[in-house]
């Protein structure tokens, strides 16, 4: 198995009603730990790369990424998280992703909708599927203690009308999450009575949830449960890594990456096998043997 579309990873786990995750990576550890733990679950992965991250790893970072998809054992999707532009999208799309995200959310209804479209038309003529968003994300920030700024939930008309009046493959929707790790005063809701009034405005898009880090584990499931098909994690397992990195150089004076940093490697690891566990993903990159990797040349 290999690269695919966002199309083909979803059209599989809708009809077996599991999700897959969805990791933001920076760099060559990040990568590792995302896509070796889910061939080890033999789960299905999405590894994301936002703008900003790409403007840190850089553009030749992606012919690396994309190399080590192909040689995997499952079925990868490389996307675009956030993308904040038209331009971003086709950045992104020139370097190899199979999937890109354009989020205008914050703009005014008419440019979201206008913009989202335009990607959506550019993408579709080489295959590359396509993510938007109605409603915000709420934010937490960096830090485990901060300011937590509300995000605007998605109403399921606003949902129906994004849908038709785009053609995006898949919808991120505000139903309560957070980007960022919740500081210790907040206790999170996911609003799965407004995630299931969207599922039955929009029943044939698959629906993400951001923000998924952080948030209970039975609310993550009961989303999955309940129509969510991707879920974004960064922060966990981020946090994972970082903390056990900061353990092992306050203990340890020394310099040299494969002495420093493979325990925090397989602290993260964990968090990413317990979240293919609570999306039902473990095993599931069975159902994919056999499926047409993507090619842009094939469109």
């Amino acid at each position: 198995m290999t690269l695919v579309n966002m199309n083909q990873l979803m059209e599989i786990a809708r009809k077996n009603n599991f999700a897959v995750g969805a990791y933001n990576v920076s760099n060559l550890e990040l990568m590792r730990i995302a896509i070796e733990q889910c061939e080890a679950d033999y789960a299905p992965a999405i590894i994301m790369i936002h703008p900003t991250e790409l403007r840190y790893c850089k553009d030749d970072f992606i012919s690396y990424v994309l190399t080590r998809i192909r040689d995997s054992k499952i079925p990868i999707v490389l996307h675009l998280d956030h993308g904040d532009s038209v331009n971003s999208a086709v950045r992104a799309i020139h370097d190899g992703f199979s999937s890109v995200m354009i989020d205008l959310s914050a703009e005014e209804w008419d440019t979201n909708v206008a913009l989202t479209k335009e990607t959506v038309e550019m993408a579709h003529r080489v295959g590359v599927s396509v993510e938007g968003e109605v409603g915000t994300i709420g934010q937490t920030g960096v830090h485990v203690e901060g300011h937590k700024k509300e995000g605007i939930y998605t109403t399921p008309e606003e949902a129906q009308k994004f849908v038709e009046e785009t053609g995006v493959d898949t919808l991120a929707v505000g139903i309560g999450t957070s980007h960022g790790i919740y500081p210790s005063d907040v206790t999170p809701k996911i609003r799965i009575d407004i995630l299931k009034d969207i599922v039955k405005a929009v029943p044939d898009t698959p629906l993400v949830l951001h923000g998924g880090s952080s948030n209970p584990d039975e609310q993550i499931v009961e989303a999955v449960k309940n129509g969510i098909s991707k879920v974004n994690i960064s922060s966990d397992y981020k946090h994972a890594f970082f903390e056990k990195a900061r353990k092992i150089l306050s203990e340890d004076d020394g310099w040299d990456p494969n002495n420093l940093f493979p325990e925090a490697i397989k602290s993260a690891k964990k968090v990413v096998h317990h979240k293919n566990k609570l999306f039902d993903a473990i095993g599931k990159a069975k159902l994919y043997e056999g499926i047409d990797p993507w090619r842009a040349d094939k469109i």
